[in-house]
């Protein structure tokens, strides 16, 4: 049996959490955030004190990581050798590191082939940042989202709940993850060649949805 699957990559704030999830009920299908995956790995790797730069410590770590989705009240929850990590790995520090060592090898590798399972038992939307270009190139319906520096900054300011925050730092930071990303030599963010562009500058999520949608 052949399994319908939706691509989703952009740039952070650019609105790919909120689209997929809506997405994905209009479907019926699954939703899978593949940042969070990334975002799993390295919180364990801060939580764990791993020399990620070290290959045979990091290949080591992975062998034995064990990362999970869990549906608990209508939500995917990330669940790491049995404990729930989903309130952990939103902050900014792993969020950069995230983007760090997303572009190890072992790391791609370990993901590229849960991410290929799930996609081989169900219908599913994934999010990320090279699904339409590595992970799942042969899709049929690739979408690239995306929105200016500025508007993305706002949103993911404004998602924070430190009273601390500043939005400034946050755009600097957003800025240089973009350059961190696009610049990566393992699956750098860019849209696939066969990817339908939204801007969703200034559009709200639901608004992407009806356009997403339009084109399936």
């Amino acid at each position: 049996m052949l399994y319908r699957i939706i691509t989703i990559d952009g740039p952070a704030g650019a609105g790919k959490t909120t689209v997929s999830k809506l997405l994905a009920k209009k479907l019926g299908c699954v939703r899978v955030d593949t940042g969070a995956l990334y975002r799993g790995v390295a919180h364990e790797i801060k939580k764990q004190k791993i020399m990620w730069q070290d290959d045979a410590a990091l290949k080591a770590f992975l062998s034995r990581l064990d990362l999970t989705f869990v549906l608990k009240k209508e939500e995917f929850r990330l669940i790491s050798s049995g404990k729930d990590i989903t309130p952990h790995i939103r902050t900014p520090e792993i969020t950069m590191l995230a983007s760090v060592t997303s572009a190890r090898p072992a790391v791609r590798s370990a993901l590229l082939d849960l991410q290929r399972r799930i996609a081989s038992q169900q219908d599913a939307v994934f999010e990320g940042r090279d699904m339409g270009t590595v992970v799942f190139p042969d899709a049929k319906v690739k979408f690239f989202l995306f929105a200016d520096l500025e508007v993305r900054a706002r949103r993911r300011y404004e998602e924070m709940p430190d009273p601390a925050k500043d939005l400034f730092q946050v755009q600097a930071e957003m800025a240089a993850r973009d350059t961190n990303d696009a610049q990566r030599v393992q699956a750098p963010l860019k849209p696939a060649p066969d990817a339908i562009h939204i801007d969703s500058s200034h559009l709200t999520a639901r608004q992407v949805v009806d356009e997403m949608l339009r084109h399936l």
